[in-house]
């Protein structure tokens, strides 16, 4: 009997051990991702909420005083995460993981990377021998305050080789921006793809028409691809190589395919996809 009650008694002991209760954290975790180019920009965080509070200014009545290094955000800190190297407020950064610091002010906020994030939200421990980027930037007030610390990838460029970091709390926006560089990766997989594979001259091509490159040798691809089966009724294609030869200063040879375009998505039994609307408006700009 005695070594029965013992088992159960150990058996309960463990189970309050390992029994938790759940609750809401007052600063939930959070994380925003983005693809920028070809990077993968992630930021994890643990979002603190205003409450009432006096959050960025002079002296110790705010939670975060100007002049004081802060750990943006909550808990362990907030962490940038890249695939590649970046730029980030014009300095270079190797791929990896990275805390984020930062110092209000008044008309400027110092954000900066820290490479041991075992460091964790320990703004008491923090080596400036281990700070890998600083970034000075103005910060914005917002007219409509914001309760919880977000984080946003904002302001991706159209060629997708800029945006930002953006901080929004309380009634502040600090954005930091960062530069990634992909074309040596394109280049190479054209390289390497178009070898094994002619469809990738399309993609090949419409990069080269994008980034403003050899349009000779983005109308080469387009022209090999096109010569190949039933590729030459494939309209939308057709339409790229109007594109380049118009960007190419041929305006002749550019209405021409234009037109020819225009006449195979009119004949599609699927629909043109808006393509005799394109073609017309690049003829239009051919006169």
């Amino acid at each position: 009997m005695k070594k029965t009650l013992l088992t159960a008694l150990a058996a309960v002991m463990a189970f309050s051990i390992n029994a938790q209760i759940e609750t809401p954290a007052p600063s939930p975790a959070g994380s925003v991702y983005s693809k920028v180019g070809l990077t993968d920009v992630t930021i994890e965080y643990s979002r603190p909420k205003v409450k009432g509070r006096k959050i960025f200014g002079e002296g110790s009545d705010f939670l975060q005083p100007y002049g004081q290094l802060w750990r943006a955000g909550a808990n362990a800190g907030s962490k940038l995460i890249i695939s590649t190297d970046i730029t980030f407020g014009g300095t270079a950064v190797k791929a990896g993981e990275y805390l984020i610091f930062a110092t209000p002010g008044k008309d400027e906020w110092s954000v900066s990377l820290y490479s041991d994030i075992s460091l964790g939200g320990n703004v008491g421990g923090y080596d400036k021998s281990k700070e890998v980027a600083l970034a000075k930037v103005k910060p914005r007030t917002l007219s409509t305050p914001v309760e919880v610390l977000t984080y946003n990838i904002a302001d991706i460029s159209d060629d997708n080789t800029t945006a930002a970091i953006e901080l929004r709390w309380s009634d502040v926006s600090v954005k930091v921006p960062i530069k990634v560089d992909f074309d040596a990766q394109v280049m190479a997989s054209i390289e390497a793809n178009t070898k094994v594979n002619p469809g990738n001259y399309v993609a090949a091509a419409n990069y080269y028409l994008a980034a403003g490159k050899d349009l000779n040798q983005a109308l080469k691809w387009m022209d090999m691809y096109l010569a190949v089966g039933e590729n030459s009724k494939q309209f939308w294609h057709v339409h790229t190589k109007a594109q380049i030869l118009a960007k190419m200063g041929d305006k002749k040879a550019a209405k021409e395919t234009a037109t020819k375009s225009m006449e195979l998505a009119k004949a599609s039994p699927n629909g043109d996809f808006g393509y005799v609307k394109r073609n017309e408006d690049l003829i239009a700009t051919l006169k």
